[in-house]
């Protein structure tokens, strides 16, 4: 589809409805913009929440690798040696 936007003096660009339907995007989506030899490129842009911890939060995550390293440790089995070689004379 070819459509022809307007950029307001803010660089606003409004994108018609039909178009942003073809396209799936909906309000609040993120579009990269582009310059490319052909001209200008908006692509979906992957947006990932960010999570922030408390120093509680960070806290429980530590107890909690404590107890599994805690857990390996005595799960892991005690090295046995190996009985001395008796010569083949």
């Amino acid at each position: 589809m070819k459509t022809t936007l307007t950029v307001t003096d803010r660089g606003t660009i409004t994108l018609p409805a039909k178009l942003r339907r073809q396209l799936g995007i909906k309000a609040e989506d993120q579009l990269i913009a582009e310059a490319t030899s052909e001209g200008l490129l908006l692509r979906p842009a992957v947006t990932l929440p960010v999570e922030i911890y408390t120093e509680e939060r960070i806290a429980e995550f530590d107890g909690a690798e404590a107890e599994l390293a805690e857990f390996y440790r005595r799960k892991r089995p005690t090295a046995r040696r190996s009985p001395p070689r008796r010569s083949s004379s």
